[in-house]
């Protein structure tokens, strides 16, 4: 069976041709989260609230796929400036509670729309 978009009402618009979630067999594949308010539209202001944010996306986008955070296997982190790492870490640590999946944290010149932080992961169904 071929990768299948899932529907994602709960995730903020995505700002291209894209999907925010993906499934290929027991994996759920989702796109990158930046911290914008889906109520607003608006990007969270700090790299704290912008890591919150983006972790309540992640988390709403796994929710309207039928799993959750404990689902995740791996993340990929990207912040725009290393120093902030401390930071988005306690966030992250806060969210994930005592489940620990793999993961890789990058710094990245530019992310979308002026973001300081985006959270990609991989979560397992089976």
């Amino acid at each position: 069976m071929p990768p299948t978009p899932v529907p994602t009402p709960n995730a903020p618009p995505v700002a291209g041709p894209y999907s925010p979630a993906v499934r290929a067999g027991e994996w759920l594949v989702l796109a990158g989260q930046v911290g914008f308010d889906p109520a607003s539209g608006r990007l969270a202001e700090g790299v704290e609230a912008q890591a919150r944010q983006a972790l309540a996306n992640l988390a709403a986008v796994l929710a309207d796929c039928g799993a959750s955070l404990a689902d995740v296997a791996k993340t990929t982190v990207f912040v725009t400036d290393l120093a902030d790492f401390a930071t988005v870490n306690a966030v992250y640590a806060e969210a994930f509670g005592d489940h620990r999946p793999a993961r890789s944290t990058i710094q990245a010149a530019a992310l979308p729309a002026g973001a300081l932080v985006e959270i990609e992961a991989w979560a397992h169904l089976g």
